[in-house]
Parts: structure tokens; sequence; C-alpha cells
């Protein structure tokens, strides 16, 4: 893949990265897109020039190799009787593990199991940890490989099956011969959301890092048992306005929880394929989440 060049965030108007977390999310179409942000275009970048400098360039996010010879990791089927009937995931762990390891549950955004949440897997797998990540898009044929039609086919899911697949998947993980049966979960955008709701629906659940996630419903908060680790943008007003209700409902119901809010990012900051991407608050979360996880899911 040929790497064009790397654009950060602070590049674009901030308008223009409010539109675009708007197109990804459904809010916009293209076209809606290129519209307004037409308005925003400067130094001869047109609108159509920006969408495509916002895209994800997959090169980017190999942080651990496919092929790296201290892990091992392939593609495994696993059965959702409640969901879409047979699912598929992309599993990871150490290649020369002793003994049986804890297990990190890790779901993707809204467009399937690309190769950015691919790699996350396998960064876990160099942390010790066996990983699943499933794809909620197999049922459908899998992770096209381009963004636009993923998001196109997530939209057209039944969202009940969906979460159901999802959910069986961490029983498929937690049930694994080599994993202790002690099982974390982190997600990333709508898996962050996702990761909130395992918490309620999970009572052994061991740990939970959303990622700028949709938050639980209140009511349904005394249900979590799980610690949570909470990794918000400062900048992603769309999902931190439901923050402050389920911090309320943490609090009354004495729940345990931490949560960073990492200050001039935006929404997707962990996802290294794109211009959202923000290194430092990237690799501080990231460190985060290990000790969380070493610490409650391992521990």
């Amino acid at each position: 893949m040929e790497l064009k060049e790397r654009k950060k965030a602070g590049d674009f108007p901030p308008e223009v990265m409010k539109l675009f977390d708007g197109y990804v999310h459904g809010g916009l179409t293209r076209r809606e897109f290129l519209d307004r942000a037409g308005k925003y275009a400067l130094g001869g970048m047109t609108a159509a020039a920006m969408l495509e400098s916002l895209q994800p360039n997959f090169a980017w996010a190999e942080q651990v190799k496919k092929t790296d010879p201290r892990i091992k990791a392939g593609y495994m089927d696993y059965d959702s009787a409640s969901g879409s009937g047979k699912m598929r995931g992309y599993m990871a762990q150490p290649a020369k593990a002793s003994g049986k390891l804890p297990a990190i549950l890790v779901i993707h955004e809204n467009r399937g199991l690309n190769p950015y949440i691919e790699d996350v897997a396998r960064r876990l797998a160099l942390a010790n940890f066996v990983a699943f990540a499933p794809d909620a898009l197999f049922p459908q044929g899998g992770y096209p490989g381009d963004e636009d039609k993923g998001r196109a086919m997530f939209a057209a899911q039944d969202a009940k099956k969906r979460s159901e697949d999802l959910y069986n998947g961490g029983l498929f993980l937690k049930s694994r011969p080599e994993t202790t049966g002690k099982m974390g979960v982190v997600g990333f955008c709508f898996g962050g959301s996702v990761s909130n709701a395992l918490a309620v629906r999970m009572p052994d659940l061991a740990a939970a890092v959303p990622y700028y996630g949709s938050q639980a419903k209140a009511e349904d908060v005394p249900k979590i048992q799980a610690p949570l680790l909470l990794h918000y943008a400062s900048l992603d007003d769309r999902i931190n306005k439901g923050w402050p209700a389920y911090e309320e409902a943490l609090k009354a119901h004495k729940k345990t929880y931490t949560v960073h809010f990492y200050e001039g990012t935006n929404h997707g900051f962990h996802n290294d394929t794109t211009p959202r991407y923000d290194e430092a608050a990237a690799k501080l979360s990231w460190q985060r989440t290990l000790e969380f996880f070493n610490k409650h899911v391992r521990g």
C-alpha cells in the first residue's frame, strides 16, 4: 500500500473534524460532508481532498506484523445460536505460552474487523494475553476491505442479532482451553458502547475498557460488577454528553471506575490509521489499559 502524506487533526479546521465524525457515524452522507466541508477548503485542499486525507491508511497501523514469530494468530469460527448462527473472529496469542492465560475480547468500530483492530489483538498477544476480535460483519461476508462499504453493511444489520453475536464471542473466548476463563473487554467507538453493555450483561466480566463509547443506561448500572476504565476524547461532544448521567449512576451505586479525558483529542484518537490519531494520548491510554488488565484480569 502506498503511504500517502500523514496529516494530523490540527491540519484541518475543527469544523471539518466534526463533520467527518458525523460522516463516519452515519449522520451525514458523503455528498452532505462534501457540501458542508467545502466552506472550509483552504490552501488548495478541496473538500474531496480533505475527505481522502481523513480516510484510514492501514499500513500505518501495523505495529505488530501478522508474521511476527512471537505470536500465533488466525481466524476462528464460533457458534452464535441466539444471533446469526455461525460467526468468525480473529484470535491472537503468544506463540510460546507457559500455561493458561487471561483473555481479552476486542470489539471493533462501526465498520467491522479491519486491520487496525486485528493489530490491536496482536498487541494484546504480545502483552501475554489471549485476544479475540469478533467480526460483526461475518454474516454478510465479513469486513469488505472498504470502510464506507463496511459502515453501510453495519447500518443494515439487525442490531439485536449483532449484540448476541458479540456476546457469544465473549462466551466462546472464555471457554477456550488456552485461557484461564477470566476475561476483560476493550472496545473502540461502537466497540466502546459494547464494552459498557457487556459490563452490564456479564456479571463475571473481570474488567471493561471502553474507548469513547456510548454509555450504559443509568437504570442498568446496578448490574455492573466489573471495574471500568473509561477513555474519552475531550473534543468528542457527541459521546461526552452522556458521561455526566453515567458517572452519577456509577457513583450512586458505588461502582468501581476510573475515567480519563485526553485534552485536545478527537473521537478515534487511538486509531493510528487516520489524522484523528493522537500519539501521546494513544500511548498513554494503552499503557493504562494494559496496567488495568494486568491488575484485574491477570491478577
